[in-house]
This record gives C-alpha cells, structure tokens and sequence, in this order.
C-alpha cells in the first residue's frame, strides 16, 4: 500500500534547526528533527557561518525523516522558514565570506541612525518600506559591513538572508518571499518590489539580490540532484521560496487572508514579539510593517530581551525559572543585550525599587514583569480591524480578542500567568508547539498543490489550542514599570499603551 504523501517544514532559528515531517493529508505531525547552532561574538557582536544552517537542516531532515518512519519517497515538497534580517554574503560559488551577521548583532546602531537621518527622518521610511532602521535590519548590517569590512563588500557577488541561502542551497534558485524581504529595509511594502533608491543608498547593487516570489508557497524550483544526495530525499520534489520565522508562524496559526485577520499574536522566546496578520498596511514607527508571506500584511514589534534574559537572571539568582514570585516594588528592565522596541541598543539591564523585604524570588518576578511589560507595551501599535474569520463587525472587539500565546514561553507556567496578570485579557495556547516548522510545512504542500498555505493550515488545524480567561489587570505594576522606563527615556514614553486595553 502506496504511503501517504508527506511534506518537510524547516525552522532554521537563531540557536537551532528544527525539521517537521507531516503528513499532508491530515497535518498530522509525524515526526521532529533538531540540530544546534553556533552563535558567536561579543560586545554586540552576533554571528554564525552559514554553513552550520547547511549542515543543521541536513541533520534535522535526516533525524526526523527516520523517526516519522515514512519513506523518503513519499516526501513531495520543503520549504525553509528562517530567522529573520541576517546578513549572509556569498562569492561567486555561493560560499560565504565571512559569518553572517544575525538579527541580534547590534553593532550596526550608529548605521541605523545615520540612515534614518539620511531619508529625512523615521516616516520618510515607514512610508516606503514600512520600518524605521534598526540595528536589526538587514540594512544596517550591509552599512556596517562596507564601513569596517570594505574588502568582504566588494568582494561579495551574492547578498541573501539566512533562509534565502538555504532555500538556494535546496533548488539552485535564488529566491526570496515578499515576508523575510520585507525586513531588510531596502524592500517596499508599498510597492511590492525592491526599492532602487534605498538600495543605492547604501551602495547595494540589486543584481546581488535574490528574485522575490509572489508569496512564501509559490514553487520556485525542485530539489537539485546534489541537494537530494546531502539530504537523502528524491530529486526534483518542490521547494518552496518559504519566508521569515514571523511570517511561518503566522501561517501555522491559520493567519492571513485565507484565515483569520487582526488577532494579535505574542511570542515570548529568545525575542519577544507582537504581531497580526491583517489587511491595513501599517504606518507607525514603532514597529516593523512587515508584508505577510500570503500577500497582506503582518505588523509587528520585535524586542530583543525576552526568555534568555529572563534565564540568566534566575541562573545569577541560583533560582529555577519557575521559582518566582511578583515583583512587588522591584523593577527590572531586562536589557541585557541592549533593546530594539524601544530603540535603546546600548542598553543594559536596570534594577530598581529594591527593598530590605525584596526576595530573590520576587527578583526573578520583576526580571518577567519587565520583560512582558515590554512585549505588550507594542499591542496598542497594531493595525487592527474587524478581525475576519472570527464574526466581523458582529465578533468581539479588536480588545476583546484573546492573545495567541506562542514560543518557548507559553509553555511556562509563571509566563503565561504573568501576560494575563499584566495584559488583563484571555489568551490562547496552541496544541502545537513548532508552529514556525508547521507554517514553512503548509508552504511546503502549498508549493506541491497550489493552495492557499493559510487554508492548508487552517484545515490541518494547526491553530487550535486551550484558552484561559481573563484575570484582573495589575494596574500598580504596569504603572510602576511604565515609570521606570519613562525615566530610562527621558519622559518621553510615546504612547503609554494598556497592552490592547
């Protein structure tokens, strides 16, 4: 009996490969691989060569192919969602220069203003691309490279982000998604395409770049004879352009046009985020108005101090990360890596409002309560409408949606208490936990059906979850925090935010 066709969807994150074998029919989750990463650097500094991606997804591939106990015949299509705004540079046989620059490298913060100004400010660049300049954009990094790295600039015959260079180690093809393009700040949301004055700007010649495909399932190639060797799979199934790991997860959630719009997602892993696929295409500067791998678009606010900062403060505290406690009058701002959302990259962590009462425990509560504080500050910058698929005008309110809870965080218990306590709104917690390796799979079947990659999800079911309702808000803490980091900025907050409410 012929086995069930099966697709391959690769997480490739900034500290490790996850491959998911599913099944296409169902979505039924057969099998996961994983393979670390290396991350490199100091004093800002975030890299990793890119052939440890290469290497990771063969690996995971190879694990989870075996232990789905599918054959590799029955695989028909892959797709690769990666992590976002990285830098990779390729000579003319597509190796890499030097290790790529990842979205966590901050180094590039003096580029970043210096374009903002160079534009004439931060809406000059909303209106074009969608996102003000940031150390995390691709852009920046490229700035960065060809002023301390002029050689590597010149030298460099290819630009890509990390899962374009795994998308063409695949098929041979140089392709990007409207969604990881996005994020690089030389692509326009508002005209779909590449914008040839930014790229002159910072002295990039478009031939470097990749194509970019209609959306992140579009097929745009087979898999080569050498890549099907390396991996072990049939030659000349689908590969998909896939998208950025944001976009993928949007996807696995049932996000986008073909599926719910406007409900707000929150991701709480080595970033924390906000995001929501949605129909408005967004103008505020404080976040990222990135397009969505299907054509819309999926605004989001990214910060950089999110589950591993949390960690370290409970390792220095000699606590586990679930002894904790609230914060009582402590605050403490996480920014041990300096902070994206808000603009703040030569930041580090704050701690105030100690006490002679002050318990370890409550220590490692504020170090949460900061991070989350943080993360749900950017809620009241999404675009958000209606909310299609779930009632329309008739449903609840763009406040009364509950928050798609998503990441490594959303499996801890003193996570998830502490977004309820400090946003006051229900939440929902997918059943799935590789929601970005399940989303890069329904681009896979996507690319090998030719239907829509958020219909492909939503029939899979991927989306589903527990919901938790709603506790009273802690207005005294939301306040006491809000104080803080009104005082690390000058007084100057911006909009306060109730975290949608």
């Amino acid at each position: 009996m012929p086995s069930s066709p099966v697709v391959i969807g690769v997480d490739s994150s900034t500290q490790s490969t996850k491959a998911a074998v599913i099944d296409a029919d169902s979505g039924r989750l057969l099998a996961v691989g994983r393979s670390p990463h290396t991350v490199t650097g100091e004093g800002g500094a975030r890299e990793t060569d890119p052939e440890v991606w290469w290497r990771a997804l063969r690996e995971a591939a190879a694990s989870a192919l075996d232990a789905s106990g599918a054959p590799a015949s029955a695989v028909t299509a892959i797709a690769v969602a990666g992590q976002q705004h990285g830098l990779v540079t390729l000579d003319t046989a597509g190796r890499p220069l030097r290790p790529a620059l990842l979205w966590n490298d901050t180094r590039s913060a003096p580029q970043a203003a210096a374009l903002t100004r160079a534009l004439g400010g931060p809406d000059p660049w909303t209106a074009r691309t969608g996102s003000v300049p940031v150390a995390s954009m691709t852009a920046t990094k490229w700035q960065w490279l060809r002023e301390n790295e002029p050689r590597t600039a010149d030298a460099t015959a290819a630009v890509r982000l990390p899962h374009d260079f795994l998308t063409e180690r695949l098929a041979g093809t140089a392709v990007t998604d409207p969604g990881d393009a996005s994020g690089t700040c030389w692509y326009s949301t508002a005209t779909g395409a590449y914008d040839p004055e930014l790229l002159a700007l910072v002295g990039l010649d478009p031939a470097l770049l990749p194509a970019v495909a209609a959306t992140g399932a579009e097929r745009i190639g087979s898999l080569t004879r050498s890549a099907a060797e390396a991996l072990g799979l049939p030659e000349g199934i689908a590969v998909a352009a896939g998208t950025g790991d944001n976009m993928a997860a949007a996807v696995g959630l049932g996000l986008g046009g073909a599926g719910l719009l406007d409900h707000p997602v929150v991701s709480l892993g080595t970033s924390g985020t906000v995001f929501a696929a949605t129909r408005t295409r967004p103008s505020s500067p404080a976040l990222a108005g990135f397009a969505a791998t299907d054509g819309g678009h999926l605004p989001l606010a990214c910060t950089l101090n999110c589950t591993l900062a949390v960690d370290k403060v409970a390792a220095l505290l000699g606590l586990d990360r679930e002894d904790a406690a609230p914060g009582g009058e402590a605050v403490l701002l996480p920014y041990l890596d300096g902070e994206r959302t808000p603009d703040l990259p030569h930041a580090s962590g704050l701690l105030t409002g100690l006490r002679h009462t002050t318990t370890p425990r409550q220590l490692l509560g504020a170090a949460y309560e900061g991070a989350v504080f943080t993360v749900l500050r950017a809620l009241d910058e999404l675009p958000l409408g209606d909310g299609e698929g779930d009632g329309g005008p008739d449903g609840p309110s763009a406040h009364e949606r509950p928050l798609r809870l998503i990441g490594g965080g959303a499996r801890g218990r003193f996570w998830v208490d502490t977004v309820r306590r400090l946003s006051g709104r229900a939440v929902l917690i997918p059943e799935s936990e590789e929601l970005v390796a399940l989303g890069a799979a329904a681009l896979a079947a996507g690319a090998a059906s030719g239907r829509d990659p958020v219909a492909v999800a939503t029939a899979w079911g991927t989306g589903r979850g527990r919901g938790l309702p709603a506790l009273p808000r802690d207005e005294a803490a939301w306040r006491r925090i809000e104080d803080v980091l009104g005082g690390v900025l000058g007084g100057a907050t911006g909009r306060a935010g109730r975290a949608g409410g």
